[in-house]
């Protein structure tokens, strides 16, 4: 057998498989083959969407399911046996295994990360693949596992029997909690960014040590009831009879999981305070979801629940870890044994990338003094001092400017073509989520007519907006579509098809920014919706800027252990004494508002918003891949398929088709990235068609071969075919008028000379270039 010939596929079929498999892997429990750990990154350009490549393992070893071990990568037989050594240690990386192999069916490079002698990386052959025993004793002596932990970490998942499985990072953040527990440590971190399934990688979590019987009662604390009743009727769903969620008029102590809020079981008085009906042991797992709401602070409710079941497990999720100098998640829960990002989760294609609409109101940028001796809507006489963004909708209303931002948000929608984008319009307060709503009302009226729940606020004392909160988060349910808020729906509410969000009220806390960001990250592929919107009025994203926005979690509470630290009170805004029944606020009608710029910017490959041009960015791009001109023609000229280029470009997220509605419709690939990329003049394909043509290259050939090569000039000229050596152009008109495929191949010779001729006019085509 000439094992050059075969084929990666071939490769592992006939070698590496069976290898695996002598050595004691079950091929049903053990060995995933093809195993895709990313979705492929969303790239985003105006309103063109495209997917880059997907990350796949050839193979990953498990123990048991989801207990990974090791991971191979295969090779054909054309490459050396450890070709594929540091794309698997890539793949290893973000399994977080440490046995690495890599195989061109010869053999197997082994890399061990647990050994750091001079046996780290070494060469076995095919009858020499380590048995699972033999890589999980070496495992469970790399994690420092005992007996006893090692029946802890070994405990079964849920499987749903469905297609549902664990991606690779919820599978690391269960078992980075399970070895925490195992190894006796009752106070764990979880950070996983908005979006990337907290509450299900929560539920296995519980699940696992739930069967097993290691914890038999545990609570689940929120506090958002629609974050317990996702998690009821969702995720935590298999646990049937199990379950019920504490209300505050009853306790049953016959349950095993236990969801609640954490309102319903404290409060001020001690009546409230329902929790001390369990006793102190009574839990053996406390699980908060959205940690950083509560339990950071010393003095919270959350904590006071905390401490008093402190022989409990206790675990903390959250997307954004409080750090303050005065309150700290990670001085309760310790450092994080798991993070997850935004920026990885937009970089492998789970979460939705955003771009950013920053736009400028002139009030907001010079800022707003009034003319001496105005007055405002009610007659009192404005204090004459200069108002700006942190004033206006909290101290000073001007009505015009509340007006100037519904009519953009509206504009953006009506520009998009589609006027059911899901849409959160964050607000300075409820009264302003008032306002903004009868502003945009006005501006929608024809679809409020039609329905009056298209525009709503959405507010703690809006009784009829919370109402609404399961229809507005529900993929299936239309209505509400516009819903103005302030504080309610900026953490723990799933919208997953929101496609806008508009900022116009400041953000302060970076916690609080992230959280907001967090409500449009979800993907929703039923819905096409593959990124979202962020219109900033107030500057708020001046925290992309940040390097905490997505850095890694870092403790920065200064905690004295003597007296109790406090936070400063922060100054209250000076308000005008409250007159006219009680207003504070001051309205100013008839101040005109423009807006006098506004920027889009996009994601670079760091996940930093840029501004630029889509012909700037793909230039950008373009020069990072071809070093140079001569270095580009030398790759268009020896691609046998010139689409593969185009589609290799198309999986970075460089998409040409925008380029070309930008530069010209009637210049090809090759053109459009010589031009933008290099700054090349551009030809026309109808100017290359006409220049080869007068060159006659067609001399050699009979009558009807001849007919065909002007054919496929034509068909290069009106349509932009590149690839004129495949058969397959010769099955459409105008080549059906010339005879069959056959006929015309026939006129060749023979289908080698036909393609021969194809690609030598072609090559024909760009020679000017050359």
């Amino acid at each position: 057998m000439d094992k050059k010939s075969l084929t990666e596929q071939d490769i592992r079929t006939k070698f590496i498989t069976p290898a695996v498999l002598r050595a004691g892997w079950d091929k049903m429990t053990q060995m995933r083959e093809d195993v895709r750990l990313t979705d492929g990154r969303i790239n985003v350009r105006g309103r063109l969407v495209s997917r880059g490549k997907s990350k796949r393992a050839d193979y990953i070893l498990e123990y048991k399911p989801n207990i990974r071990v090791a991971v191979i990568e295969a090779k054909d037989n054309k490459h050396a046996i450890g070709d594929g050594m540091q794309q698997a240690l890539e793949y290893a990386e973000m399994a977080d295994v440490p046995f690495v192999f890599s195989s061109n069916g010869d053999g197997f490079v082994f890399h061990d990360k647990t050994r750091t002698d001079a046996a780290r990386e070494t060469t076995l052959d095919n009858h020499s693949f380590p048995s699972p025993d033999d890589l999980w004793a070496r495992y469970t002596a790399w994690k420092g596992l005992t007996p006893e932990a090692e029946e802890v970490v070994l405990q079964d998942y849920h499987e749903d029997g469905g297609e549902k499985r664990p991606r690779y990072y919820q599978i690391r953040a269960v078992n980075a909690a399970m070895e925490a527990i195992a190894k006796g440590r009752d106070r764990i971190l979880l950070v996983m960014a908005t979006g990337t399934g907290k509450t299900y990688t929560a539920f296995q979590i519980i699940w696992r040590l739930w069967k097993a019987g290691r914890k038999k009662r545990i609570l689940f604390l929120a506090d958002r009831n629609v974050l317990i009743d996702q998690a009821r009727v969702n995720d935590f769903k298999p646990f049937g009879g199990a379950m019920t969620k504490i209300s505050r008029h009853h306790i049953d102590h016959s349950y095993e999981i236990y969801l609640s809020l954490y309102q319903a079981i404290t409060g001020p008085e001690e009546n409230q305070k329902i929790f001390r009906k369990f006793s102190p042991g009574f839990f053996d797992l406390i699980i908060v979801d959205e940690c950083h709401r509560g339990s950071a602070a010393e003095d919270s409710a959350w904590r006071e629940i905390l401490e008093y079941f402190s022989g409990a497990t206790q675990i903390g999720l959250t997307a954004t870890p409080r750090e303050t100098k005065y309150i700290s998640n990670i001085d309760y829960f310790g450092e994080p044994v798991f993070s997850y990002s935004l920026k990885q989760g937009i970089q492998d294609g789970f979460l939705a990338p955003y771009k950013v609409v920053r736009v400028h109101i002139d009030h907001d940028v010079e800022g707003y003094r009034p003319e001496p001796g105005q007055l405002d809507r009610y007659g009192r006489e404005i204090e004459d001092r200069v108002y700006n963004t942190k004033d206006f909708d909290r101290v000073l209303v001007l009505d015009e400017r509340t007006k100037l931002v519904a009519r953009k948000v509206s504009q953006f929608l009506k520009e998009s073509e589609d006027r059911f984008q899901k849409t959160i319009i964050f607000c300075v307060d409820q009264e302003h989520a008032a306002r903004m709503r009868q502003a945009l009302v006005n501006e929608n009226a024809d679809l409020v007519d039609a329905n009056r729940r298209y525009v709503m606020r959405i507010t703690g004392g809006d009784q009829e907006g919370q109402a609404e909160i399961d229809n507005f988060i529900d993929p299936e349910s239309r209505y509400p579509v516009l819903v103005t808020t302030s504080r309610l729906l900026s953490t723990g509410v799933d919208v997953r098809t929101c496609r806008l969000i508009a900022l116009d009220r400041e953000v302060g806390s970076m916690t609080e920014f992230k959280q907001i960001v967090g409500r449009g990250t979800r993907v929703h592929e039923e819905a096409e919706k593959f990124y979202f919107t962020l219109m900033d009025f107030r500057g708020a994203t001046r925290h992309f800027a940040d390097p905490d926005f997505d850095g890694d979690p870092v403790q920065i509470y200064e905690p004295d252990r003597g007296e109790p630290m406090t936070p400063p009170v922060e100054p209250v805004p000076p308000n005008p004494p409250p007159v006219n029944g009680g207003r504070e606020k001051i309205y100013v009608d008839g101040v005109e508002a423009t807006i006098i710029a506004e920027r889009v910017q996009y994601l670079d490959a760091d996940g930093r918003p840029v501004t630029e041009s889509l012909r700037d960015f793909i230039r950008k791009a373009l020069k990072k891949r071809f070093a140079s001109l001569d270095d580009f023609l030398k790759r268009w000229d020896a691609a046998g398929r010139k689409a593969a280029i185009i589609e290799e470009l198309e999986a970075e997220g460089l998409p040409l088709d925008p380029l070309a509605e930008e530069v010209g419709k009637n210049f090809d690939p090759f053109d459009l990235i010589c031009h933008v990329a290099f700054d090349a003049k551009p030809l026309t394909r109808r100017e290359r068609a006409e220049n080869v043509k007068k060159r006659d290259v067609f001399a050699k050939y009979g009558e009807q071969a001849r007919a065909v090569l002007n054919a496929l000039l034509e068909k290069y000229a009106d349509d932009g075919v590149i690839d004129l050596n495949d058969p397959e152009v010769l099955k459409v008109v105008p080549f059906t008028t010339l005879g069959t495929p056959y006929e015309l191949v026939k006129s060749f010779g023979d289908r080698e000379e036909f393609e021969r001729a194809a690609r030598e006019l072609q090559a024909a085509l760009y020679q000017e270039s050359a």
